[in-house]
């Protein structure tokens, strides 16, 4: 079936704007340490750049607008700020400063408290992180029984027997993911003390 408009076989073509609007920007920004630090942490965490993270909190203009609508409301709290740029899209940016005309609210407040909303995710990756850790416990005596019965073996068969290669083989796997789990842990260790 063939639509309206459309040759067949041809694909729909992107247009100028939308892409010069993902084209990458930079934009400083004056935010608590806080805020600057959940943006690091989660983004380190989750393995997505901050890039991700400034468009996602800017492009839901919906929210954007409610979170400009609270702080007209509300007298902002003078912090201690710090100054520090980041890579965005030029939508991303756009949006924002379209939304703080709007609403006569500063980019930075609206930053500031978009950032606010990733508050939960960081208190549900540190309570993954800490079972993570217990899991990495388990596993770490887990593989000591597995070192000791591979010892056994070795004491009991040769090294060419099929079953001591065999183990030998698992204990080595086993290792290796211990290994991987314990980077992936120690990477994430900053959201401990956030």
């Amino acid at each position: 079936m063939k639509e309206k408009g459309k040759k067949e076989g041809s694909l729909p073509q992107p247009s100028f704007a939308d892409l010069r609007g993902r084209q990458s920007v930079r934009a400083t920004f004056k935010l608590s340490e806080k805020a600057i630090r959940a943006i690091s942490i989660l983004s380190e965490q989750l393995g997505i750049k901050q890039k991700s993270l400034f468009d996602h909190l800017m492009e839901d203009l919906e929210t954007l607008n409610l979170i400009a609508e609270d702080l007209r409301n509300m007298k902002t709290l003078s912090q201690d700020r710090v100054q520090k740029t980041y890579v965005i899209s030029r939508r991303s940016l756009s949006c924002l400063e379209r939304v703080s005309k709007d609403f006569e609210t500063s980019r930075d407040a609206l930053i500031e408290n978009s950032i606010k909303r990733l508050l939960p995710l960081i208190a549900q990756e540190r309570e993954k992180h800490q079972k993570r850790k217990e899991i990495l416990d388990a596993l770490k005596r887990y593989l000591k029984g597995g070192n000791d019965l591979l010892k056994r073996a070795r004491e009991i068969l040769d090294e060419d027997d099929p079953v001591y290669e065999s183990l030998d083989s698992a204990i080595m796997s086993l290792d290796n993911t211990f290994l991987q789990i314990q980077s992936f842990i120690e990477k994430g260790k900053k959201i401990e003390n956030f």
